[in-house]
């Protein structure tokens, strides 16, 4: 059994675990486009703002845009 690994390396309790696992699944779908801020927020059990803030605590994107979106947006003004 590898938990008590994860919980070291993870530097966090075993009843922390599970809401650092979902968080990361839902910031990993995120962040590859999978899933929505909405649907990732619930898969993480928190509110958009909530995971909004997560993402930013753990140093992660909160918007996902490609150049081409972004040069229509500019183009756009």
């Amino acid at each position: 059994m590898c938990e008590p690994y994860a919980y070291a390396a993870l530097r966090c309790a075993p009843a922390e675990f599970s809401g650092e696992m979902r968080l990361a699944a839902a910031a990993t779908w995120y962040e590859q486009g999978k899933v929505s801020q909405e649907v990732a927020a619930q898969v993480a059990g928190m509110n958009r703002t909530g995971f909004l803030l997560a993402l930013a605590r753990k140093g992660r994107g909160s918007f996902q845009i490609d150049a081409t979106d972004l040069n229509e947006e500019l183009a756009r003004g």
